[in-house]
Protein backbone atom coordinates (compact mmCIF):
# COMPACT_ATOMS: atom_id res chain seq x y z
CA UNK A 1 0.00 0.00 0.00
CA UNK A 2 1.23 3.51 -0.78
CA UNK A 3 2.26 5.53 2.27
CA UNK A 4 1.54 9.06 1.09
CA UNK A 5 2.63 11.82 3.49
CA UNK A 6 -0.44 13.71 4.67
CA UNK A 7 -0.86 17.35 3.55
CA UNK A 8 2.57 17.36 1.89
CA UNK A 9 1.85 20.43 -0.25
CA UNK A 10 0.66 22.39 2.79
CA UNK A 11 3.63 21.27 4.90
CA UNK A 12 6.10 22.46 2.26
CA UNK A 13 4.29 25.78 1.95
CA UNK A 14 4.58 26.29 5.70
CA UNK A 15 8.24 25.20 5.99
CA UNK A 16 9.37 27.11 2.86
CA UNK A 17 12.51 25.01 2.17
CA UNK A 18 15.54 27.03 1.07
CA UNK A 19 19.10 26.22 0.04
CA UNK A 20 21.59 26.09 2.89
CA UNK A 21 18.98 25.71 5.61
CA UNK A 22 18.70 22.87 8.13
CA UNK A 23 15.48 21.05 8.97
CA UNK A 24 14.32 18.39 11.42
CA UNK A 25 11.82 15.75 10.33
CA UNK A 26 10.90 14.58 13.81
CA UNK A 27 8.65 11.73 12.68
CA UNK A 28 10.46 10.13 9.73
CA UNK A 29 8.08 7.18 9.13
CA UNK A 30 8.29 6.26 5.44
CA UNK A 31 10.39 9.37 4.75
CA UNK A 32 7.89 11.32 2.68
CA UNK A 33 8.48 14.71 4.28
CA UNK A 34 12.27 14.25 4.37
CA UNK A 35 12.44 13.37 0.69
CA UNK A 36 10.17 16.27 -0.28
CA UNK A 37 12.32 18.76 1.65
CA UNK A 38 15.52 17.43 0.11
CA UNK A 39 14.06 17.58 -3.39
CA UNK A 40 12.65 21.08 -2.92
CA UNK A 41 15.96 22.78 -2.06
CA UNK A 42 19.68 22.14 -1.47
CA UNK A 43 19.04 21.86 2.25
CA UNK A 44 20.06 19.47 5.03
CA UNK A 45 17.59 17.23 6.86
CA UNK A 46 18.01 15.41 10.17
CA UNK A 47 15.34 12.73 10.50
CA UNK A 48 14.29 11.17 13.81
CA UNK A 49 12.24 8.05 14.50
CA UNK A 50 12.11 5.58 17.37
CA UNK A 51 10.90 2.76 15.14
CA UNK A 52 13.91 0.58 14.22
CA UNK A 53 11.96 -0.88 11.29
CA UNK A 54 12.38 2.30 9.23
CA UNK A 55 16.18 2.27 9.35
CA UNK A 56 16.41 0.62 5.92
CA UNK A 57 14.31 3.40 4.37
CA UNK A 58 16.52 6.01 6.00
CA UNK A 59 19.63 4.27 4.67
CA UNK A 60 18.30 4.46 1.11
CA UNK A 61 17.58 8.17 1.49
CA UNK A 62 21.08 8.82 2.82
CA UNK A 63 22.50 7.23 -0.34
CA UNK A 64 20.24 9.34 -2.54
CA UNK A 65 21.22 12.57 -0.78
CA UNK A 66 24.79 12.09 0.47
CA UNK A 67 25.93 14.71 2.95
CA UNK A 68 22.46 16.23 3.17
CA UNK A 69 20.39 13.60 4.96
CA UNK A 70 21.19 12.24 8.43
CA UNK A 71 19.30 9.56 10.34
CA UNK A 72 18.93 9.67 14.14
CA UNK A 73 17.36 6.81 16.09
CA UNK A 74 15.37 7.98 19.11
CA UNK A 75 12.37 9.93 20.38
CA UNK A 76 11.60 13.28 18.77
CA UNK A 77 11.09 14.72 22.25
CA UNK A 78 14.86 14.26 22.67
CA UNK A 79 15.72 16.16 19.48
CA UNK A 80 18.03 18.61 21.27
CA UNK A 81 20.24 15.83 22.59
CA UNK A 82 20.08 13.84 19.35
CA UNK A 83 21.09 16.84 17.25
CA UNK A 84 23.81 17.80 19.73
CA UNK A 85 25.45 14.45 18.95
CA UNK A 86 25.86 15.82 15.40
CA UNK A 87 27.04 19.22 16.68
CA UNK A 88 23.78 20.88 15.60
CA UNK A 89 22.38 23.46 18.01
CA UNK A 90 20.12 25.52 15.74
CA UNK A 91 17.77 24.67 12.85
CA UNK A 92 15.54 26.54 10.41
CA UNK A 93 12.51 24.29 10.57
CA UNK A 94 10.90 21.43 12.46
CA UNK A 95 8.09 19.31 11.05
CA UNK A 96 6.14 16.77 13.11
CA UNK A 97 3.49 14.32 11.89
CA UNK A 98 1.96 13.08 15.13
CA UNK A 99 0.53 9.62 15.72
CA UNK A 100 0.84 6.13 14.29
CA UNK A 101 2.16 5.72 10.74
CA UNK A 102 0.47 3.89 7.90
CA UNK A 103 3.25 1.31 7.89
CA UNK A 104 2.64 0.53 11.54
CA UNK A 105 -1.12 0.30 11.10
CA UNK A 106 -0.83 -1.92 8.04
CA UNK A 107 1.48 -4.43 9.71
CA UNK A 108 -0.49 -7.04 11.66
CA UNK A 109 2.69 -8.11 13.42
CA UNK A 110 3.00 -4.67 15.08
CA UNK A 111 -0.36 -5.07 16.83
CA UNK A 112 -1.63 -1.52 16.28
CA UNK A 113 -4.82 -2.30 14.39
CA UNK A 114 -8.05 -4.03 15.37
CA UNK A 115 -8.82 -4.63 11.69
CA UNK A 116 -6.43 -7.58 11.47
CA UNK A 117 -5.31 -10.07 14.08
CA UNK A 118 -1.80 -9.85 15.47
CA UNK A 119 0.16 -9.84 18.72
CA UNK A 120 -1.05 -7.16 21.14
CA UNK A 121 2.09 -5.02 21.00
CA UNK A 122 1.59 -1.41 19.77
CA UNK A 123 5.14 -0.29 20.65
CA UNK A 124 6.62 2.21 18.23
CA UNK A 125 10.05 1.23 19.49
CA UNK A 126 11.22 -2.31 20.16
CA UNK A 127 11.42 -1.90 23.93
CA UNK A 128 9.37 -1.08 27.00
CA UNK A 129 5.86 -1.95 28.07
CA UNK A 130 3.67 -3.53 25.41
CA UNK A 131 -0.09 -3.20 25.02
CA UNK A 132 -0.43 -6.78 26.27
CA UNK A 133 1.52 -5.87 29.42
CA UNK A 134 -0.77 -2.92 30.05
CA UNK A 135 -4.02 -4.75 29.34
CA UNK A 136 -3.13 -7.74 31.49
CA UNK A 137 -1.41 -6.02 34.41
CA UNK A 138 -3.04 -2.62 34.99
CA UNK A 139 -5.66 -2.29 37.71
CA UNK A 140 -9.26 -1.91 36.55
CA UNK A 141 -9.47 1.73 37.67
CA UNK A 142 -6.24 2.61 35.86
CA UNK A 143 -7.48 0.94 32.67
CA UNK A 144 -10.73 2.88 32.86
CA UNK A 145 -8.87 6.16 33.32
CA UNK A 146 -6.60 5.43 30.35
CA UNK A 147 -9.53 4.66 28.08
CA UNK A 148 -11.41 7.75 29.20
CA UNK A 149 -8.59 10.30 29.12
CA UNK A 150 -6.66 9.10 26.06
CA UNK A 151 -9.52 7.65 24.04
CA UNK A 152 -12.37 9.89 25.23
CA UNK A 153 -14.31 6.63 25.60
CA UNK A 154 -17.58 7.13 27.50
CA UNK A 155 -17.92 3.40 28.20
CA UNK A 156 -14.44 3.22 29.70
CA UNK A 157 -15.48 1.66 33.02
CA UNK A 158 -17.60 -1.03 31.39
CA UNK A 159 -14.76 -1.89 29.01
CA UNK A 160 -12.25 -2.05 31.87
CA UNK A 161 -14.52 -4.42 33.80
CA UNK A 162 -14.89 -6.64 30.73
CA UNK A 163 -11.12 -6.73 30.20
CA UNK A 164 -10.43 -7.67 33.82
CA UNK A 165 -13.07 -10.41 33.68
CA UNK A 166 -11.65 -11.83 30.43
CA UNK A 167 -8.03 -11.80 31.54
CA UNK A 168 -8.95 -13.69 34.74
CA UNK A 169 -9.74 -16.67 32.50
CA UNK A 170 -6.64 -16.31 30.29
CA UNK A 171 -4.19 -13.55 29.29
CA UNK A 172 -5.27 -11.28 26.41
CA UNK A 173 -2.45 -11.52 23.87
CA UNK A 174 -4.02 -10.83 20.45
CA UNK A 175 -5.55 -7.73 18.91
CA UNK A 176 -8.61 -9.71 17.77
CA UNK A 177 -9.22 -10.90 21.32
CA UNK A 178 -9.16 -7.40 22.75
CA UNK A 179 -11.32 -6.00 19.95
CA UNK A 180 -13.92 -8.73 20.49
CA UNK A 181 -14.10 -7.94 24.23
CA UNK A 182 -14.66 -4.25 23.51
CA UNK A 183 -17.26 -4.91 20.83
CA UNK A 184 -19.37 -6.89 23.29
CA UNK A 185 -19.60 -3.78 25.47
CA UNK A 186 -19.63 -0.82 23.07
CA UNK A 187 -22.04 -0.11 20.23
CA UNK A 188 -21.06 2.46 17.59
CA UNK A 189 -22.70 3.39 14.31
CA UNK A 190 -20.06 5.49 12.57
CA UNK A 191 -16.84 3.63 13.48
CA UNK A 192 -15.62 0.35 14.89
CA UNK A 193 -16.42 0.13 18.65
CA UNK A 194 -12.75 -0.68 19.35
CA UNK A 195 -11.40 2.52 17.75
CA UNK A 196 -11.22 4.74 20.82
CA UNK A 197 -9.89 2.04 23.15
CA UNK A 198 -7.10 1.01 20.78
CA UNK A 199 -6.15 4.66 20.37
CA UNK A 200 -6.02 5.14 24.14
CA UNK A 201 -3.88 2.06 24.78
CA UNK A 202 -1.48 3.01 21.97
CA UNK A 203 -1.09 6.56 23.30
CA UNK A 204 -0.39 5.28 26.82
CA UNK A 205 2.08 2.59 25.71
CA UNK A 206 4.12 5.10 23.69
CA UNK A 207 3.61 8.15 25.96
CA UNK A 208 2.59 10.02 22.82
CA UNK A 209 1.16 13.12 24.47
CA UNK A 210 4.12 13.53 26.82
CA UNK A 211 6.45 13.06 23.87
CA UNK A 212 4.60 15.76 21.92
CA UNK A 213 4.86 18.23 24.80
CA UNK A 214 8.60 17.60 25.12
CA UNK A 215 9.06 18.00 21.37
CA UNK A 216 7.26 21.35 21.26
CA UNK A 217 9.45 22.71 24.05
CA UNK A 218 12.58 21.36 22.34
CA UNK A 219 11.62 22.88 18.99
CA UNK A 220 11.25 26.29 20.60
CA UNK A 221 14.83 26.06 21.89
CA UNK A 222 16.27 24.75 18.62
CA UNK A 223 14.64 27.03 16.08
CA UNK A 224 16.64 29.99 14.85
CA UNK A 225 14.90 33.36 14.38
CA UNK A 226 12.44 33.06 11.48
CA UNK A 227 12.56 29.27 11.85
CA UNK A 228 9.29 27.49 11.16
CA UNK A 229 7.48 24.92 13.31
CA UNK A 230 4.90 22.79 11.47
CA UNK A 231 2.77 20.13 13.16
CA UNK A 232 0.19 17.79 11.64
CA UNK A 233 -2.16 16.11 14.13
CA UNK A 234 -4.91 13.54 13.71
CA UNK A 235 -7.11 13.70 16.78
CA UNK A 236 -8.38 16.25 19.27
CA UNK A 237 -6.04 15.40 22.15
CA UNK A 238 -2.93 16.08 20.07
CA UNK A 239 -4.40 19.15 18.39
CA UNK A 240 -5.43 20.62 21.75
CA UNK A 241 -1.86 20.35 23.07
CA UNK A 242 -0.42 21.98 19.93
CA UNK A 243 -3.06 24.71 19.85
CA UNK A 244 -2.60 25.62 23.52
CA UNK A 245 1.19 25.59 23.23
CA UNK A 246 1.25 27.86 20.18
CA UNK A 247 -1.34 30.21 21.64
CA UNK A 248 0.53 30.53 24.94
CA UNK A 249 3.94 30.96 23.28
CA UNK A 250 2.63 33.55 20.80
CA UNK A 251 0.83 35.64 23.39
CA UNK A 252 -2.55 34.86 21.86
CA UNK A 253 -4.06 33.67 25.15
CA UNK A 254 -3.68 37.06 26.79
CA UNK A 255 -6.36 39.70 26.60
CA UNK A 256 -5.81 42.75 24.46
CA UNK A 257 -3.11 43.37 21.90
CA UNK A 258 0.24 41.57 22.07
CA UNK A 259 1.91 44.83 21.05
CA UNK A 260 0.55 47.02 23.87
CA UNK A 261 1.30 46.96 27.62
CA UNK A 262 -0.91 44.65 29.68
CA UNK A 263 -2.16 45.71 33.13
CA UNK A 264 0.83 46.15 35.42
CA UNK A 265 3.33 46.32 32.53
CA UNK A 266 5.16 49.28 31.11
CA UNK A 267 5.45 49.95 27.40
CA UNK A 268 9.21 49.33 27.71
CA UNK A 269 8.57 45.82 29.04
CA UNK A 270 6.45 44.91 26.04
CA UNK A 271 8.93 46.35 23.57
CA UNK A 272 11.79 44.55 25.32
CA UNK A 273 10.29 41.03 25.28
CA UNK A 274 8.48 39.50 22.31
CA UNK A 275 6.60 36.19 22.38
CA UNK A 276 8.75 33.29 21.09
CA UNK A 277 6.36 32.49 18.24
CA UNK A 278 4.21 34.30 15.73
CA UNK A 279 1.27 32.22 14.51
CA UNK A 280 1.26 31.57 10.78
CA UNK A 281 -2.51 31.16 10.95
CA UNK A 282 -5.01 31.29 13.79
CA UNK A 283 -7.11 28.38 12.52
CA UNK A 284 -5.70 25.02 11.45
CA UNK A 285 -5.20 24.20 7.79
CA UNK A 286 -7.33 21.23 6.73
CA UNK A 287 -6.76 18.68 3.95
CA UNK A 288 -8.47 19.23 0.64
CA UNK A 289 -11.41 17.17 -0.53
CA UNK A 290 -9.18 15.74 -3.26
CA UNK A 291 -6.57 14.55 -0.76
CA UNK A 292 -9.15 12.91 1.47
CA UNK A 293 -10.54 11.11 -1.55
CA UNK A 294 -7.03 9.88 -2.45
CA UNK A 295 -5.90 9.20 1.12
CA UNK A 296 -8.81 8.62 3.56
CA UNK A 297 -6.40 8.69 6.54
CA UNK A 298 -5.99 12.42 5.94
CA UNK A 299 -9.64 13.16 6.78
CA UNK A 300 -9.00 14.08 10.43
CA UNK A 301 -5.68 15.86 9.87
CA UNK A 302 -5.04 19.42 11.05
CA UNK A 303 -1.94 21.48 10.33
CA UNK A 304 -0.78 24.27 12.62
CA UNK A 305 2.39 26.30 12.15
CA UNK A 306 4.26 29.22 13.64
CA UNK A 307 7.42 31.28 13.04
CA UNK A 308 10.12 31.67 15.69
CA UNK A 309 10.66 35.29 16.65
CA UNK A 310 13.89 36.89 17.76
CA UNK A 311 13.18 37.75 21.37
CA UNK A 312 15.20 40.44 23.07
CA UNK A 313 16.25 40.14 26.74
Amino acid sequence: MSHAPVMLKEVLAAIRPAAGEVYVDGTFGAGGYSRALLEAAECTVYAIDRDPNVAALAEKLSHSFPGRFFWLTGNFGDMIELLASKNVTSVNGVVLDIGVSSMQLDSAARGFSFRQDGPLDMRMSASGMSAADLVNEAEEEELADILYHYGEERRSRAIARAIVKARAEKPITRTAELAAIIRRVVFAKDSDPATRSFQAIRIKVNDELGELERALAAAERLLAPQGRLVIVTFHSLEDRIVKQFLQSRSGETRGGSRHLPQPGETRDAVVRVLPPFLLAQKKPVLPTVEEIRFNPRARSAKLRSAVRQETRP
